[in-house]
């Protein structure tokens, strides 16, 4: 079967961002993927199918690695990035990563997107001891390096975020009776389950629960359930294009809950703007990023940095649309991890260095919320700020919120 295959011996303009000299190592080692010249790292993304709207991170993933490039690579070496479509398709997912590791035999994959997808082919890459790193997921199970020692989040964990959501519906929701639309999969669960957990013995609270599979048309059945359950409160889990049907559905028929959306649908681009800007007053989200459409970050340096890099290097991307400030952010992290193993680019290297990050400022995460990883703690980034949509922006308020796991 033919895959849509896009190759680039592709690191930046933002010399201040990118800057690093070539580490001295007495001796060189390399696994597969690795050479004196060239560090080849894989990758999976929907560029066609249901969640195509992330389609853009791996483009913009793209065009950094090729800047990198441009600047003299990662210690003298080109990164070769092979990003290939899976759909959102879990089969299709076990078939290209295969391709990646067994026929390309890259060093590692980087930012495989969606949970179901990086559910496939999580025993494989811990069986083959590659490592699956900063994957596009916040499931809570890519933090367990007991189990899984060659697997790695990026994102706080929806678990955590429902938490947050739920403790503020008990807090600001009067006589909270909630309903929740959530992907019926791995991702929905996991985001549902915080949700349980956080209300505790408020549990009840939950009035309906409907879900969705990613072959529906629509969800405009299940909002019209929700609403006729008689809830104040929404907890919409979904990704862009059914987020979007989700509150634009609510609109048409006129419920208008309190309304709680998952940060993975929280782009102006992708999700908001087709839901309508007037549907979408007073969404709440949890953010740990600097939204790219809020004019409090305009001066901000690292703001300033990434519409540069933009403008150089991803012209056509969308500036409103939030994955492209996530996808550099990422980026950043596993740039900053390839520097620092210097010349020894084993798998076990590569690793090690992922769970070596002490408070690590990375450009775009909000002000203080830093990086910080061990050999037992494979959660990244662990806090995130709550958020209000108003106009045509988010607007942040209450002070940044830690994760359970740190």
């Amino acid at each position: 079967m033919k895959t849509n295959r896009r190759t680039f011996v592709t690191g930046v303009s933002a010399a201040a961002v990118f800057s690093g000299s070539k580490v001295a190592f007495a001796q060189k080692k390399y696994d597969d993927g690795a050479t004196d010249k060239e560090i080849k790292i894989g990758n999976t993304n929907p560029y066609s199918g249901p969640a195509s709207a992330y389609g853009v991170i791996g483009k913009t993933i793209e065009a950094y690695w090729k800047s990198v490039n441009e600047a003299g690579g990662i210690n003298g070496r080109m990164v070769n990035f092979i990003t290939l479509d899976d759909g959102y398709s879990p089969p299709k997912t076990v078939e290209v990563v295969r391709q990646l590791v067994e026929q390309e035999k890259v060093l590692c994959v980087f930012q495989t997107l969606g949970t179901p997808t990086n559910t496939a082919i999580h025993k494989y890459m811990n069986q083959k001891k590659v490592p699956q790193l900063f994957v596009a997921t916040g499931a809570s199970k890519w933090g367990n390096p007991k189990e899984f020692p060659w697997t790695m989040g990026f994102q706080p964990d929806y678990h955590t975020e429902a938490v947050i959501y739920a403790k503020h519906m008990l807090a600001n929701v009067k006589d909270a009776k909630i309903a929740v639309l959530m992907q019926n999969d791995d991702y929905g669960k996991d985001y549902y389950e915080g949700l349980r957990d956080g209300l505790g013995k408020d549990v009840g609270r939950i009035v309906k629960q409907v879900s969705y599979e990613t072959t529906d048309p629509t969800v405009d059945s299940q909002i019209i359930q929700l609403k006729d359950s008689g809830a104040n409160t929404f907890f919409n889990i979904a990704i862009p294009k059914f987020a979007a049907q989700a509150i634009r559905k609510a609109a048409d028929i006129g419920w208008k809950p309190a309304h709680y959306l998952n940060n993975v649908s929280s782009s102006v681009a992708s999700t908001i703007k087709p839901a309508g800007f007037e549907n979408s007053q007073g969404i709440l989200t949890a953010q740990y990023l600097m939204d790219p459409t809020d004019k409090q970050w305009d001066d901000n340096a690292d703001m300033k940095m990434w519409r540069a890099w933009m403008a150089k290097s991803n012209p056509l991307a969308n500036l409103t649309d939030a994955s492209n400030v996530y996808a550099h952010a990422v980026s950043f992290l596993m740039h900053e991890t390839l520097k620092k193993c210097g010349d020894n680019l084993t798998r076990e290297n590569v690793m090690k260095q992922a769970a070596n990050h002490q408070k690590l400022r990375v450009p775009l995460l909000l002000p203080g919320i830093t990086v910080s990883t061990s050999p037992t703690d494979f959660y990244p980034v662990q806090a995130v700020q709550l958020s209000r949509f108003k106009g045509e922006t988010w607007d942040l308020f209450g002070d940044v919120l830690h994760a359970e796991s740190s």
